[in-house]
């Protein structure tokens, strides 16, 4: 039964959502992990009874529960059991390790961790500056760390009773602290009610047209915003079944995709153009036409061309904008006609404005600071925990300011530009660093670059490309800027070039363009002013 019109007035809570699909769907194999397979009842009586073997613990209603954990069907059981008693979940990206992974445990104040072994090597590593933790549930071998914190393995919560929760939860309370990426200073846990979720989880059931004969498949981790949405809520909400992938692997993507038989696929960034590129495969061939939606972002028209043609996949891309604090304030179903290069349109859940440097909202089509305020309740978060600052200073004038430059035409149609700290202005003229950045990927010795300013003698900006070449290759930085010449406006033909090895970045792989700024022209930067080469207005 394909998925009805989104509704978008109702107010749940995420053990709610699977109590209705435990109603409609009780022995359906729901969620699937390299063929291990569950029921929608055999995850409500699993996490019922880790539930119980939590709260003979001492957790409580509002007490935050951390975990640092691979895919697999415990995360999935796990994230259940901790909502369904009222507290918070707290999910760390598995790759934090010493101060990332200190700041947002010592942040949390949780009391409880529960761990893949291998990571709770490097919890105890910084237990001792964490006098909130109490305890180390391990999943897997035990670590060999020694330190003052209890540990114990992850069967010993799993108690006899599978009796339903008695907690008293609402849409309101907050299911889960989902950490801000951090790339401005520390990162902040943002305070995420049940009805976030729930409704996003149907949001995305509306835009991917899911329904109880979709096989959604995903190697997203169940730490991101995206892979908790798309697993813990918009299955339950369809009955459509979940293949969770442990990562990506693009050796073994078209194997999955036909044992699971995959008609939905849930992808970012590098793993588009890495599948779209891949070698020629039996099991690629037989899936041909099996896959109706992958969905994932960015799909350049080019990469949507080849999935087409060479995979006969249906739609492509995942018309939407959004961030932790609010997910999706822009979007378009999968399945309806957008401009190229746009994120989705205005709709009913947010209203959305572009405004200028003084507060006032833009014209049609011209670039401005994307601020945002929900129309109903619990559908944004409810700020940043122990940060009351941080979230007053988010708000002004009774809008969300996002920190986003964007666009939005006379349509509706939203267009990212930049991050408002990485737009640069230059000679009267700003510049998108994102743009840029699309541009100097297609030099094909380039594999990373980061564009970003540095201070001009001037007062503006100067721009500055750090890159990272692709091995083997002999391009030198002359060369990279002339070759931009045709490619960029003359007023963002960078003055300064940099190669490295590798650029800076957050646990989470997005690039650190403030330390960037801050080094401005090292001792290795190659500069425009001192080759000769005169850019000319064209």
């Amino acid at each position: 039964m394909r998925a009805t019109a989104w509704s978008n007035d109702r107010q749940t809570t995420l053990p709610e959502i699977l109590a209705a699909a435990v109603d409609r769907w009780p022995d359906r194999p729901s969620f699937d992990f390299l063929g291990e397979t569950m029921s929608y009842a055999e995850v409500d009586h699993g996490s019922n009874r880790i539930a119980h073997g939590l709260r003979a613990l001492g957790v409580a209603k509002g007490d935050t529960v951390a975990t640092m954990l691979d895919n697999s069907l415990d995360p999935i059981l796990l994230l259940y059991a901790i909502t369904k008693l009222g507290a918070i979940a707290v999910p760390i990206n598995s790759s934090f390790r010493g101060e990332f992974l200190r700041h947002q445990l010592d942040d949390s104040g949780a009391a409880i961790v529960i761990a893949e072994g291998d990571y709770a090597e490097r919890i105890l590593k910084v237990a001792d500056q964490l006098p909130a933790l109490k305890l180390l549930v391990f999943r897997g071998d035990p670590p060999s760390a020694s330190g003052r914190i209890e540990r114990i393995p992850l069967d010993a919560l799993q108690a006899e009773s599978e009796d339903p929760i008695d907690a008293d939860i609402g849409p309101s309370d907050i299911a889960m602290l989902i950490y801000t990426s951090g790339t401005t200073g520390p990162s902040k846990g943002c305070m995420i009610p049940h009805n976030y979720l729930c409704n996003v989880g149907r949001l995305n059931v509306h835009v991917a047209d899911l329904d109880d004969n979709d096989v959604f498949w995903t190697p997203l981790p169940l730490f991101h915003l995206g892979g908790i949405n798309g697993v813990l809520v918009a299955a339950p909400v369809c009955g459509a079944r979940v293949a969770l992938a442990p990562r990506f692997s693009l050796s073994g993507f078209w194997p999955e995709i036909e044992r699971t038989g995959a008609t939905v696929v849930g992808i970012i960034g590098s793993m588009i153009a890495l599948i779209a590129g891949g070698p020629d495969c039996e099991a690629a061939q037989r899936c041909h036409g099996q896959i109706r939606l992958a969905k994932g972002a960015p799909f350049p028209e080019a990469t949507r061309r080849i999935w087409r043609e060479r995979f006969g996949v249906r739609e492509c891309g995942a018309p939407g904008y959004g961030m932790t604090e609010m997910t999706m304030i822009t979007v378009c179903k999968a399945s309806d006609p957008s401009p190229q290069g746009t994120s989705g349109r205005r709709f009913e859940d947010y209203d959305v404005r572009i405004i200028d440097d003084r507060g006032f909202e833009c014209p049609p089509g011209i670039p401005g600071e994307i601020v945002a305020r929900p129309m109903r309740p619990n559908i944004m978060f409810k700020g940043y925990w122990r940060r009351p600052e941080a979230t007053a200073a988010a708000w002004a004038d009774l809008w969300f300011h996002t920190g986003d430059i964007g666009s939005i035409d006379a349509d509706g149609f939203f267009t990212f530009v930049d991050r408002k700290k990485d737009y640069l202005r230059r000679g009267g003229e700003n510049i998108s660093s994102f743009e840029m950045e699309t541009a100097f990927r297609q030099h094909p010795d380039i594999d990373d670059v980061a564009v970003h300013a540095v201070p001009s003698e001037l007062g503006e900006d100067e721009v500055k490309v750090t890159a990272v070449l692709k091995s083997g290759a002999g391009l030198a930085e002359e060369d990279l800027c002339r070759w931009s010449i045709d490619r960029v406006p003359h007023f963002a033909v960078p003055r300064f070039v940099e190669f490295r090895s590798d650029l800076p970045r957050n646990p989470v792989g997005r690039v650190l363009k403030y330390q960037l700024r801050d080094e401005g022209v090292t001792a290795s930067t190659w500069d425009r002013a001192a080759s000769g080469i005169v850019v000319r207005r064209r």
